[in-house]
């Protein structure tokens, strides 16, 4: 018998009600997302990705559908999930130390029991040195490294990624992919990722969803089969080739058949 899912969707949609109309973003999505399990958000720009794991998030209630977290609806924000967003948002005047505590504090939790995970997440993702340093003094790749170690710090089971190093440089790009794998070998978390990298989706998951044009349903689900953990020359067998193939021409289908209906 296959594991159960942490997180459940079960035919989940959204729409926007606008003073110019109603704006349907999600037209149905089922899914589940296991323990342990990394999965990935692919698709046409619009298609509702980020829309989608704002519900999950609980910071966006869905029009239609049912969301679940270990079997219990999902009615807003949970404790258990630490979410990253494209932009680090760190806190400009706090130093390093002081933005990845900040969940804590948030929380009212003890400030004192986790300095020493706050530590030892910066020195795992490169920052060692850095603790003391404010944002303006990081790269952007530094501060996205700080935002992950403050979405770890309270360690939660879940950890929710909306396009998190998609302003960032090729080559930073690459860095913080393999800093994240690696991350996610020392810390065991669920994952659920929005990106628009193909490469990115194939390197970092066990799972990719490729969403359709709006009002967008799944319309893949790939298993992404290579074992962990995972060097980045992974990107040179044939079969990871394939994959990456395979996904875009699936999100080349979806925003053709878009376009065709618009």
């Amino acid at each position: 018998m296959s594991e159960p899912s942490l997180i459940t969707l079960d035919q989940v949609g959204k729409t926007y009600h606008t003073r110019t109309g109603s704006v349907h973003a999600v037209a149905e999505a089922s899914f589940g997302v296991r323990q342990g399990e990394f999965v990935s958000l692919l698709g046409p720009s619009g298609c509702g990705k980020s829309t989608l794991l704002m519900m999950v998030a609980g910071l966006e209630t869905p029009s239609s559908g049912s969301l679940r977290f270990s079997g219990e609806p999902i009615t807003g924000p949970r404790r258990d999930n630490g979410i990253i967003f494209q932009d680090a948002t760190l806190l400009p005047w706090k130093s390093v130390i002081d933005n990845v505590l900040f969940p804590v504090d948030i929380l009212k939790m003890p400030r004192e029991q986790y300095r020493t995970r706050a530590f030892e997440l910066i020195a795992r993702v490169g920052l060692k040195g850095f603790e003391h340093k404010k944002p303006h003094e990081l790269s952007g790749g530094m501060r996205q490294r700080v935002a992950i170690c403050r979405a770890l710090i309270h360690d939660p089971q879940v950890l929710l990624m909306d396009e998190p190093f998609s302003a960032l440089d090729a080559i930073t790009r690459d860095q913080m992919n393999v800093v994240l794998a690696d991350m996610l070998e020392n810390y065991n978390k669920t994952v659920l990722f929005v990106t628009h990298s193909i490469r990115e989706a194939v390197y970092l998951s066990d799972r990719v969803l490729v969403m359709g044009g709006r009002p967008s349903t799944v319309t893949l689900d790939l298993r992404i089969d290579f074992e962990r953990p995972r060097r980045p020359d992974i990107e040179d067998d044939p079969r990871f080739r394939d994959m990456v193939r395979q996904l875009r021409q699936s999100i080349e289908h979806a925003h053709d058949t878009s376009h065709a209906r618009a």
